[in-house]
């Protein structure tokens, strides 16, 4: 595929040290508009976790124009996200630089201030950062995965889903046709029935077998007690992986699964992360073994942040759900460990964007032939599951 040429530029010439004239190229990146909308889109079936339930996702799309590109960011929120874009984020950027991205990120957290950082308020400036990483790329015509630079050629996924909601035959068609793709590990969801949860684990590891790892989520559907109990009777199949056993902001009980779990069983939490510091406590409280992060909530500007804080503290990183939004981040950040394949959204983004290709043995790698993150809305599928 040809990539775009980049936008207008103009030149301007300075002097050098030794008198040599040398020609500097700016590229006229003023942004002209920021569009925001929103799809609804049904499941293809119920799912629920250890404490929520639902029938349908909704997507929010960022379109930025800038020098004739157009960066596309999204996030999964409520339609108020796209309100508080079209209301309060885009009288604010435009005219900006398109490639000031740290301004603008403190630019659009002044905007929301007085109506909480965090949440759909958050999300709404994740979803338009996200756009403006994609349009930068254009920009420079280069992918986001040689912007930042690779530290991997390609990112491992896990396959999530194994709903609480789920039948036996469904589990067996879900996890199971993972295993036999070649996704090396899987994720089921637990916590909703506690007294279910043992069978249920037992039934997954027979599904996919001894070779592909198991991992849990209980989205916080247990208390502290309990999920020690139950880490222990999930290590007798195998269970490497216990997700938000207790409440996310208990740290505490975080701390105590994470200290008490059985030996080569992780814990991990930071899904529900927004600023930097949010994921700082985690890891200064030891509340993880592994830290989760979601571009759609803290942004990819947050995301990288994050990237850092994890280098730092040599603590591994594994991104939440949006899949594709999170190849070329997974393929950047030096310890990131696996993307979350998450059926619901990778439902929607193979459906409705251009450029979201299935995993190859096991692996998203990212399309070094386009520009920016790889991806392009198929507005024109989407249209019946618009939010007026």
């Amino acid at each position: 595929m040809q990539i775009a040429s980049p936008g207008r530029r103009n030149n301007s010439a300075v002097r050098s040290a030794n008198g040599v004239l040398r020609t500097h190229r700016r590229v006229e990146s003023a942004i002209v508009s920021v569009v925001a909308h929103s799809f609804t889109i049904p499941t293809d079936a119920l799912e629920s976790d250890g404490t929520y339930a639902w029938d349908s996702t909704t997507l929010v799309t960022v379109q930025v124009s800038a020098a004739g590109q157009t960066g596309f960011g999204y996030t999964y929120a409520t339609s108020a996200a796209a309100d508080m874009i079209r209301s309060m984020l885009a009288p604010r950027l435009r005219e900006t630089d398109a490639l000031d991205i740290p301004s603008l990120w403190l630019e659009m957290r002044n905007a929301i201030r007085n109506n909480g950082e965090t949440g759909v308020a958050m999300m709404a400036v994740a979803a338009v950062d996200n756009a403006l990483w994609d349009l930068k790329a254009k920009l420079l015509n280069v992918p986001l995965a040689t912007l930042w630079g690779r530290a991997r050629p390609k990112v491992e996924i896990y396959g999530s889903g194994g709903f609480t909601s789920y039948s036996p035959e469904q589990m067996q068609t879900q996890l199971g046709g993972w295993a036999a793709d070649g996704i090396r590990h899987v994720k089921m969801k637990v916590g909703r029935h506690p007294a279910d949860d043992a069978e249920r684990v037992r039934f997954a590891r027979r599904v996919i077998g001894r070779d592909v790892s198991l991992m849990v989520d209980a989205n916080g559907g247990y208390s502290r007690k309990q999920a020690l109990a139950m880490a222990e009777t999930f290590a007798q199949d195998g269970v490497i992986w216990f997700e938000e056993p207790v409440h996310h902001q208990d740290h505490q009980g975080l701390r105590l699964i994470r200290d008490r779990a059985p030996a080569g069983m992780e814990i991990s939490a930071g899904e529900y992360g927004y600023h930097i510091t949010d994921f700082r406590r985690l890891l200064e409280d030891g509340a993880v073994d592994v830290l989760q992060a979601d571009a759609t909530r803290c942004g990819t500007t947050g995301f990288l942040e994050v990237a850092a804080l994890c280098e730092a503290y040599r603590i591994p990183l594994s991104s939440h759900c949006a899949p594709y939004l999170h190849v070329p981040l997974g393929c950047a950040a030096t310890q990131f460990r696996h993307i979350e394949y998450f059926h619901d959204h990778v439902r929607i983004e193979q459906r409705f964007m251009d450029g979201a290709a299935p995993p190859r043995q096991g692996c998203l790698k990212p399309d070094l032939s386009r520009p920016g993150n790889g991806l392009d809305l198929k507005m024109r599928d989407l249209e019946p599951y618009r939010i007026a």
